[in-house]
């Protein structure tokens, strides 16, 4: 049966606390954890060696698509009606607005050393204990907005700047690439300082803290922001009828990016699945 993601501005006050309780029961039981660690062994970048699959590569969408599922079918083991929210980060854009309320993702974090203090992923509710991460630090931090350096969300029309475009992804399938839907939307461009971040990538320095690094997944708003985000390549699936993944065949024996990104009918790892059979997700679940 294909179920429903909502925007979490329009949850209601009991799917808020599902969702709170059942991601609180998969970090006691120890899974989600498990999520940390894996999104930090594909965190790669164009400057390593070897296959990219998670990032700087044309596999960003459905490896993190696939990565989704896999939390919501953890959760929807604790509770069957659960899944994941998605934050419209072009429309709630205030630190007291969703998804930062007490009864969902809590706020920002202090300015002593950004620790969050509100909420349930509070460090002193004594639930949300980091413990896989690329420092020694126990609790969620967040510095919502960047206060020594601000910095502004992504806009409406900085999205349009990538839905609009109708090639998937270009050559050298990476983040250096100035074409193609991927890149626009994970966020890599030119340039020096917060002008180089856009759309994913923005949204990410914007929230701070534990979100800065490979590690982001340690806080939930992970979650609710890939979702917009995989929200956005379904409507661009849309927007663009028959428009495909890229590339379709794997760089040659040749080329620079050989056996370096993944083509469209092959295993993403670390997975047993292409991104051709993630494209069409109509059979699982829609967006509301």
């Amino acid at each position: 049966m294909v179920y429903v993601r909502k925007d979490a501005g329009t949850l209601t006050a009991a799917e808020r606390r599902r969702f709170v309780k059942a991601l609180l029961e998969v970090k006691r039981r120890g899974e989600y954890d498990e999520f940390v660690r894996m999104h930090l062994a594909y965190y790669s970048s164009d400057g390593e060696r070897g296959l990219r699959t998670a990032h700087m590569a044309p596999s960003f969408l459905p490896w993190h698509r696939q990565f989704l599922l896999d939390l919501e079918d953890a959760l929807r083991r604790v509770d069957p009606v659960v899944t994941l929210p998605y934050w419209d980060w072009t429309r709630d854009r205030a630190t007291t607005s969703a998804p930062w309320t007490a009864d969902l993702l809590g706020g920002n974090g202090r300015r002593s050393d950004q620790q969050v203090m509100t909420g349930p992923f509070a460090y002193g509710e004594g639930n949300w204990t980091i413990r896989v991460g690329v420092t020694e630090g126990e609790f969620l931090t967040r510095d919502l907005g960047r206060r020594r350096d601000p910095i502004a969300l992504p806009t409406a029309n900085d999205l349009e700047q990538a839905l609009k475009d109708p090639v998937y992804d270009v050559r050298p399938w990476d983040s250096t690439v100035t074409r193609g839907f991927r890149n626009g939307l994970e966020g890599w461009s030119a340039g020096r300082g917060s002008a180089s971040w856009r759309n994913h990538n923005r949204v990410h320095r914007w929230v701070g803290g534990a979100m800065l690094g490979a590690a982001s997944v340690n806080d939930p708003a992970f979650w609710l922001h890939h979702a917009f985000v995989d929200l956005q390549w379904y409507r661009w699936q849309r927007r663009h009828g028959g428009a495909r993944y890229l590339p379709a065949a794997p760089p040659g024996r040749g080329d620079e990016q050989h056996g370096r990104v993944v083509a469209r009918h092959e295993k993403l790892p670390p997975w047993d699945v292409t991104p051709d059979q993630l494209e069409d997700v109509g059979g699982i679940y829609r967006y509301a």
